[in-house]
């Protein structure tokens, strides 16, 4: 079986995309936002999940993370999409949904080739696990996290986007001094704050402002 872009090893880092079927734009209302965000909060607090940084789109989640516990990223991940699709469902069923109709019957149609029964398909197979291996490398993927919202034409600057970062509004990542206890896994988490620190000064001194 291929290994590739799949999360092999306990304690490497890596940079992980989770896609939604058809990358159909489910994320564009603050509750399914939250459904992420709220299960990633449990898995840093009760799986080991290390979040170094992170993009929420409306229809794919970045992630610069690792496995500090007994689990296997793979594992952590396979448990987020098994919760977060039966979430997302429910949230379109029980909450306010222009779209649920549509949702529901396109998100059961993705699941009708499947050998195995289910009901609803939401997440796209696999979760592309790219390892770490440069400072470069890093430097690329950071950037690129922050510029997709302002690529995407959904905030002209990076540091207006709640669901990164650089716009902080939910603490996924944590400070460089409360968390890190491995020297190497406190060098790599600093290396990365450096990178995504010019997005949060520019955030910071537009709030001191009261721009």
């Amino acid at each position: 079986m291929s290994t590739k872009y799949k999360a092999t090893e306990i304690e490497k880092a890596y940079f992980i995309t989770i896609t939604t079927v058809g990358w159909v734009d489910i994320f564009t209302r603050l509750n399914q936002k939250y459904v992420i965000i709220n299960a990633l909060k449990h898995c840093q607090e009760n799986k080991g999940l290390t979040i170094f940084a992170y993009c929420l789109m409306h229809s794919h989640l970045h992630l610069f993370c690792r496995a500090d516990s007994n689990f296997y990223l793979s594992e952590i991940m396979r448990d987020f999409k098994k919760f977060t699709s039966k979430k997302i469902i429910q949230t379109i069923l029980e909450e306010p949904e222009s779209r649920r109709e549509w949702l529901i019957d396109y998100f059961k149609k993705s699941c009708e080739h499947l050998s195995r029964p289910q009901n609803y398909k939401v997440w796209q197979d696999g979760y592309h696990a790219e390892e770490v291996f440069s400072n470069q490398w890093i430097k690329e993927k950071i950037n690129y996290i922050h510029q997709n919202p302002v690529n995407d034409k959904i905030v002209t600057e990076p540091e207006n986007y709640y669901f990164t970062p650089a716009g902080a509004s939910v603490s996924l990542v944590p400070t460089p001094v409360k968390t890190i206890k491995s020297k190497a896994k406190a060098l790599l988490f600093l290396y990365i704050y450096r990178m995504s620190r010019k997005y949060m000064h520019k955030r910071d001194a537009r709030a001191s402002t009261g721009m």
